[in-house]
């Protein structure tokens, strides 16, 4: 037992809403979880807590979830707050994606995935430019040539704060068509909800985003989907192109998965891992998961952190060769 006895650790688990299992002494049952969202409503770190939760419950694998919406600092203040509240966040999982490596590579803030407890990796999340349903750019190419002509004229919406995961794809895709990433006039705001406001309302004439978000206000006759990083065309959206059909020949899969408290007893973490695994064999999650697009790509425990290890190496080298300077 880890840092906590069994004593403690049932008393523990007990307030948190978990319990052991009959079948044997060191099973875990969990019966609900508190999902943390380092940012607001409507962008993909809320969506994947909230569709996990979902098919959490629907499936029958665990009986109830809530849900925490927690912004600032480009998800710091939930990472901050999960760590100094640690002793009370035993029923507690955060979401988070590659922005924990690129803000903690760039020092944005102090601390890294090694001081969270890393769970699991369940899903990837495709990037995509997307441009208001009624805009002048019919698709990709048009909207190069008028970047390419004044980039303030192609100015880009995100959720994410600059230099972050919506800033960085858009830059990515500019530059794989051959034009200068670092001339992207990039336009932060609070989660993807917000941004796909500023772009509906004409403060910006591009969105950067994930393709789930986009392909639901697609769905809804809000926008266009100029091209998806994925390496080839998306059942959820088999007309809309890659961005290497479109001229940008780059791909890019954003991994969200799950971060618990430090310090969390390996029993619990386990069974969390677990519970993500079995989770991704129902068919409400699978009903989800292609509603949104996204990809499995389910990474329990140590598999986890080999591939956040890894992931912050090319974080590291891409950030590097856009010329943003690297802390880590």
């Amino acid at each position: 037992m880890t840092r906590l006895s069994r004593r403690s650790l049932c008393a523990t688990l007990a307030v948190a809403g978990l319990v052991f299992g009959a079948a044997t002494a060191d099973a875990v049952e969990i019966k609900k979880i508190h999902f943390l969202i380092p940012g607001g409503a409507g962008g993909g770190w809320d969506t994947t807590a909230r569709a996990t939760g979902e098919a959490l419950t629907k499936a029958g694998l665990i009986e109830s979830a809530s849900f925490e919406n927690m912004s600032g600092g480009g998800g710091g203040k939930a990472i901050a707050y999960l760590i100094e509240t640690a002793d009370r966040q035993q029923g507690t999982l955060m979401v988070n994606s590659t922005p924990i490596i690129l803000r903690s590579l760039r020092g944005r803030f102090p601390q890294s995935f090694r001081d969270l407890t890393p769970i699991a990796s369940i899903i990837g999340d495709y990037g995509a430019l997307v441009a208001r349903a009624d805009s002048e750019f019919a698709d990709f190419a048009a909207a190069l040539e008028a970047y390419r002509g004044d980039p303030r004229s192609a100015k880009v919406a995100g959720g994410s704060v600059k230099g972050g995961m919506d800033h960085l794809i858009a830059a990515r895709i500019f530059q794989a068509a051959g034009a200068d990433p670092n001339k992207v006039v990039y336009v932060p705001y609070d989660a993807g909800g917000k941004a796909l406001a500023a772009l509906l309302s004409g403060e910006t004439e591009l969105l950067s985003t994930g393709f789930g978000e986009a392909i639901e206000a697609a769905r809804q006759g809000q926008v266009k989907i100029l091209c998806v990083t994925s390496p080839e065309r998306l059942a959820a959206a088999p007309d809309v192109p890659t961005c290497k059909e479109a001229g940008a020949d780059m791909t890019f899969v954003n991994w969200r998965g799950f971060f618990a408290a430090p310090g969390l007893p390996d029993e619990l973490a386990d069974a969390y891992a677990d519970l993500l695994g079995r989770m991704q064999k129902t068919e409400i999650w699978k009903e989800i998961r292609d509603r949104y697009g996204w990809v499995d790509i389910y990474k329990p425990r140590a598999e986890f952190v080999a591939f956040l290890e890894q992931q912050e190496g090319e974080m590291k080298a891409l950030l590097n060769a856009l010329g943003i300077e690297t802390v880590r």
